[in-house]
């Protein structure tokens, strides 16, 4: 399998990709300049000698070929990149891990999409595709740092069980992440926004937080 992230040069997408490859899956990194997505694999594969890592770099319309492709840019550009890409995402897991927010003052405040989240939006732009959204509250710095494992929760909606279940699927290679089901994309709103949440507990306490749920002892 591969997986695309289309707009997956930022901290969060690339992070992403490094953690993905660092498991074994085939990645390729989208940019809308393909000249800028190669360099920055190049610069990846030289920070990771010692790795063998199946990373590319491509243009947004050749990531969004994958088998997999995950949505990786800015949260106002998800739905219109994902409907410019529909035909090549149709019948194909969609994953959003883009979060609404807008800085006030000293906070990051949570913003609500038309339809009440950015996983939904990108949906109703490519119907045809199945949408899950996840990892919305994993740091970037540590996503990166592929030499350790990252603990933490991915909660994981969809409006298709198979979306879920695949997405759960992709998480639990990455030792010491646990994918949650957590429902149907109307429990997206919320999981985006509580990235505001994470960050304001970042800065008061100058960590890097993410999410662990407590009282689930076992996950089929």
């Amino acid at each position: 399998m591969e997986i695309g992230l289309v707009g997956g040069t930022g901290p969060a997408g690339k992070g992403l990709a490094l953690r993905l490859a660092s498991v074994g899956h085939a990645v390729a990194i989208g940019s809308r300049s393909a000249l800028r997505s190669a360099e920055l694999v190049d610069e990846l594969l030289e920070e990771h000698p010692q790795r063998d890592l199946d990373l590319q770099g491509l243009s947004n319309s050749q990531a969004a070929l994958a088998d997999v492709v995950i949505i990786a840019t800015p949260w106002d550009a998800c739905a219109p990149t994902a409907a410019e890409y529909e035909p090549r995402l149709k019948g194909k897991l969609v994953i959003c891990m883009a979060n609404a927010l807008a800085r006030v003052g000293n906070e990051f405040h949570a913003l609500y999409p038309p339809r009440g989240s950015i996983a939904a939006d990108v949906q109703a732009a490519i119907p045809d595709s199945r949408v899950a959204a996840a990892f919305q509250h994993l740091p970037a710095k540590e996503l990166g740092e592929i030499d350790k494992d990252m603990i933490g929760d991915v909660l994981v909606c969809a409006d298709r069980q198979e979306a879920i279940d695949e997405t759960m699927a992709i998480v639990n290679t990455m030792p010491a992440l646990r994918a949650l089901d957590c429902g149907s994309l109307s429990n997206a709103a919320p999981i985006e926004a509580f990235t505001a949440v994470l960050l304001q507990l970042n800065k008061k306490y100058k960590t890097r937080s993410a999410v662990q749920v407590t009282g689930i002892e076992e996950v089929q």
